[in-house]
């Protein structure tokens, strides 16, 4: 069998699986409604432009004046001549927004956690790890482990007292670095910061947040999960995106003392050998940032958006995971079950996706709603009809 010839035989069995994930094509900016290819109108609840700052003016405006200011990329690597200004001012401003002394930029988070880990860790070091972290961290400790021999722990998921076993384990390491999501993008909850923090002065560890679907979303000015807990400033290590809340383009950064983005600055590689953020990326993300700023009511809007939508679900019959966050997962079971509830509420004008095995666990496929500033109570009243009546057809409420 020819090499296209087994990937055709394996996208098959994908299909047959259920598994197989087709591509909805935009033909509108992204925002509470879009216009898709072939379906006209729809009410988006699949995407994580959770404070709707994709098409701000001010903010696509940004982008224009630093594509004319800077040109279209940086034509190099940051270290040799390929940092510009911009970058500068960005990641200055990061910095202050998520609490820390420095932050440094990166293409995406995913490059920003797999420049941490196998810079950090060494032979003599371990990295403590979430049971449910995204796969970009999964990756990155992988990617350390193979490199850097470095050890590898898993706690189970929010489970302190199986995080404090880990730490005991690993109290001869030189470095203990514990490595957590701040919110969990499939399930919708949030770390136990506080109780992640005590353990970690106590057997002195030092603890990375990964703040990507936190960052303009939790506390009250959207600073992230150490704003929710009250702890601006006293977590070790901030990873998070420019692709979500802070105007959606693309981007990551890693955020910590400026000893920290000193040392990523010079030893690691996503860093040394890839091109800065696209000019009109790093400018777009800028204004997005200081909208943020600005506008402290878009997030008191995502909150209440979460809290009515969540409500609603449950009013209708649904059993929506618990939570305080604008991910919003119904577990349905089987991954067909979630894909064919996602393929109905499209038809009925929503977009949802419908997430099974091996994004998550076997028995555990959901449809993920997630919501934003952006949405109007009319957008998410449709939204709530067209639940009810595909729920109703599918014998779920």
């Amino acid at each position: 069998m020819s090499f296209a010839a087994r990937l055709a035989s394996e996208l098959d069995q994908f299909r047959r699986d259920g598994v197989y994930k087709r591509l909805n094509y935009l033909t509108s900016p992204q925002a509470a409604r879009v216009r898709m290819e072939g379906r006209g109108e729809v009410v988006i609840l699949s995407s994580n432009n959770y404070l709707g700052l994709c098409d701000v003016p001010e903010v696509v405006e940004a982008g224009k004046r630093a594509l004319d200011q800077y040109g279209a990329g940086t034509g190099s690597v940051r270290f040799i001549c390929g940092t510009f200004t911009i970058h500068r001012e960005l990641e200055a401003a990061l910095a202050r927004f998520v609490g820390c002394e420095s932050s440094l930029t990166y293409g995406s988070c995913w490059n920003a956690n797999e420049g941490l880990c196998p810079t950090l860790l060494g032979e003599q070091d371990i990295v403590i790890s979430d049971q449910l972290n995204h796969a970009s961290i999964i990756d990155a400790i992988r990617l350390a482990k193979t490199i850097t021999k470095c050890q590898t722990a898993v706690y189970r998921h929010s489970d302190m007292a199986d995080l404090e076993e880990r730490l005991k384990a690993a109290k001869h390491h030189r470095l203990r670095l514990i490595f957590t999501d701040g919110i969990f993008s499939m399930e919708g909850d949030i770390a136990k910061l506080p109780d992640i923090a005590a353990l970690a002065r106590q057997y002195d560890a030092v603890v990375a947040v990964d703040d990507s679907h936190a960052t303009g979303v939790l506390g009250q000015t959207g600073r992230g999960t150490a704003e929710h807990f009250g702890m601006t400033g006293e977590v070790d290590i901030i990873t998070s995106t420019l692709g979500k809340a802070l105007g959606g383009a693309a981007g990551g950064f890693t955020a910590g003392p400026a000893a920290l983005t000193d040392y990523l600055t010079q030893r690691s590689r996503p860093q040394l050998f890839s091109n800065a953020l696209p000019p009109t990326v790093a400018g777009s993300a800028l204004a997005a940032l200081r909208y943020v700023e600005q506008h402290p009511e878009l997030v008191r809007r995502l909150h209440e958006n979460a809290r009515y939508f969540r409500e609603q679900l449950t009013a209708l019959g649904f059993k929506p995971l618990a939570g305080e966050t604008p991910i919003v997962p119904i577990i349905l079971g089987e991954t067909s079950q979630a894909i064919q509830m996602s393929e109905l509420l499209l038809g009925e004008g929503v977009f949802v996706t419908g997430f099974g095995y091996p994004v998550v666990p076997q028995g555990q496929a959901r449809v993920r709603c997630q919501l934003s500033a952006g949405h109007t109570r009319d957008d998410l009243d449709f939204a709530l009809q067209a639940f009810r009546r595909v729920g109703t057809k599918l014998g779920l409420i």
